[in-house]
């Protein structure tokens, strides 16, 4: 079974985080996700999305997932809002996606099997340094 977490904090509401899980391919593809289900497990891809940084045009095929596995994926946008409503606005996120049975601790206890991190500065400039990439 296909499990996804998805946490909202939005500045419109105080950002408050507003939490959801879902299961099947149905919430994976709304979260920005294509899930290909296979016989040997599940491959994950990025959609298409209309970021203004990074732009991203072309879908992405993050990772496959075994049946007990997980994967998580990060990335970070910075949008326009539309022509007729000009405004900055951001978004951080952070994916679980697991080929598991749910249960509560899944992506709390567990080490992630596989593991996209594709954040990066919003202006351009050198990528942002994660945990493994600082020098010791």
């Amino acid at each position: 079974m296909l499990v996804v977490h998805d946490v909202l904090a939005d500045e419109a509401d105080s950002y408050r985080p507003a939490s959801s899980v879902g299961s099947g391919v149905q919430a994976v593809q709304a979260v920005g996700l294509h899930v290909d289900l296979t016989a040997d497990g599940a491959v994950i891809e990025r959609l298409p999305g209309w970021a203004a940084y990074p732009v991203w045009r072309t879908s992405y095929r993050m990772f496959t997932l075994q049946p007990g596995q997980y994967g998580r994926y990060r990335a970070n946008f910075r949008f326009t809002g539309c022509a007729c409503a000009p405004r900055w606005y951001y978004e951080t996120w952070t994916v679980h996606v697991a080929l598991a049975s749910p249960r509560p601790d899944l992506f709390l206890s567990a080490v992630a099997d596989r593991d996209v991190d594709q954040r990066v500065h919003l202006y351009g400039g050198p990528a942002r340094r994660t945990a493994r990439q600082r020098p010791a």
